[in-house]
């Protein structure tokens, strides 16, 4: 059996956007429904199968966290970053996106919602030594530019609206919890 990628849930970040909003608390504890947006996420993580890992060391900026949690699951055989503002994803999402790192010439995977690109986002060991190098703000893209310049991404086409409905605002939390009542609904 092959070794699975790890997730990568990314909860450093300080959440600043969602409190210039109006929130009263950290956006990953404001509640949709009736659990906190983390814990609709974890759900999702552990749903999936997929080994996991929590980074939620306060870091610099989302390139220092990703580094970190590579470092700390420097063994497995690939990541899917996911950032833990992301509550909806679905299970199933997750398990396509770990499931596309493992064809023949594949070294990051990315979902693909009508056109537009979201998480979780794939890399495979190939990718280690620049997901180990990343620092700043600017998260991983710079790694998979680099992918998708040498034609080795996977666009992992979904209607998973939740690799696209993050929360960085209260009115990101009001249109997630539509959806999610919606989703609850059906």
């Amino acid at each position: 059996m092959r070794a699975l990628p790890v997730v990568l849930v990314l909860a450093s970040g300080r959440g600043e956007r969602f409190r210039a909003s109006g929130g009263t608390v950290h956006k990953l504890q404001a509640l949709l429904g009736d659990r906190p947006v983390m814990a609709h996420t974890l759900a999702a993580v552990q749903a999936s199968g997929l080994p996991w890992h929590v980074e939620d060391i306060g870091h610099p900026g989302m390139g220092d966290s990703i580094a970190a949690a590579v470092r700390a699951t420097a063994d497995a055989p690939g990541w899917l970053v996911l950032p833990a503002d992301l509550p909806l994803v679905q299970p199933a999402t997750l398990q396509h996106v770990a499931a596309a790192l493992g064809r023949p010439g594949v070294t990051a995977a990315q979902p693909v919602r009508a056109g537009q690109r979201g998480h979780p986002v794939g890399f495979g060991a190939a990718c280690r030594d620049a997901l180990l190098a990343l620092e700043g703000n600017q998260g991983a893209a710079p790694v998979l530019r680099a992918q998708r310049a040498m034609n080795s991404v996977a666009d992992v086409e979904t209607d998973d609206a939740g690799t696209v409905t993050d929360i960085d605002t209260l009115d990101d939390l009001a249109r997630a919890e539509a959806l999610w009542r919606a989703r609850a609904a059906r």
